[in-house]
């Protein structure tokens, strides 16, 4: 299950109230800041704008693809590990608005992540260490480390004993010799 905090509204939808929940200038910031991270080509400077100007936790050699969409309004809420891989155009949201309620959660990206293109990940989510998501994935709910996910809805196409036993002759994943 995603671990989100619900916040109920009354009146017209949530998203009617987004300003009551966010700053204006913050989402016109983080707007600007996320625009010119998702068309350079620099992967230092990338996870320096999103270090600095939006308040994210990126480990060392982490790599965002061309097209990175992060969520525009808390993209404070979102960590990802040292040396993970988030594919081209993928989105990752850390909240929601609904009808009768938002909801805000951190997402949580584990080290050693490969993140397949075009996938989304929902708020309130933690992908494992060496976890693998396949392209295209709706990640809905926590990804466990060393595992290999997919689909629409995700499920777990192998798990870490799975992986590992698939890969323990293969020369760049394998064992080491």
């Amino acid at each position: 299950m995603r671990n989100t905090t619900r916040y109920p509204v009354t009146g017209a939808n949530s998203l009617w109230h987004v300003y009551k929940t966010v700053p204006f200038w913050k989402v016109v910031k983080n707007f600007i800041v996320i625009q010119l991270a998702r068309y350079t080509p620099f992967l230092g400077m990338k996870n320096w704008l999103y270090r600095v100007f939006l308040g994210l936790k990126v480990g060392e050699q982490t790599s965002f693809a061309l097209m990175v969409m992060l969520d525009v309004m808390f993209p404070e809420k979102i960590s990802v590990g040292r040396n993970t891989v988030i594919g081209y155009n993928t989105t990752i949201l850390a909240h929601e608005y609904l009808i009768k309620e938002y909801r805000l959660g951190a997402v949580a990206i584990g080290s050693e992540v490969m993140i397949g293109a075009n996938s989304t990940i929902l708020p309130g989510v933690t992908i494992g260490d060496g976890a693998i998501v396949s392209a295209g994935t709706l990640v809905h709910k926590d990804v466990p480390a060393g595992s290999f996910v997919g689909g629409n809805p995700m499920h777990v196409i192998y798990t870490k004993e799975e992986m590992a036993a698939r890969w323990a002759d293969d020369p760049i994943y394998g064992r080491e010799k």
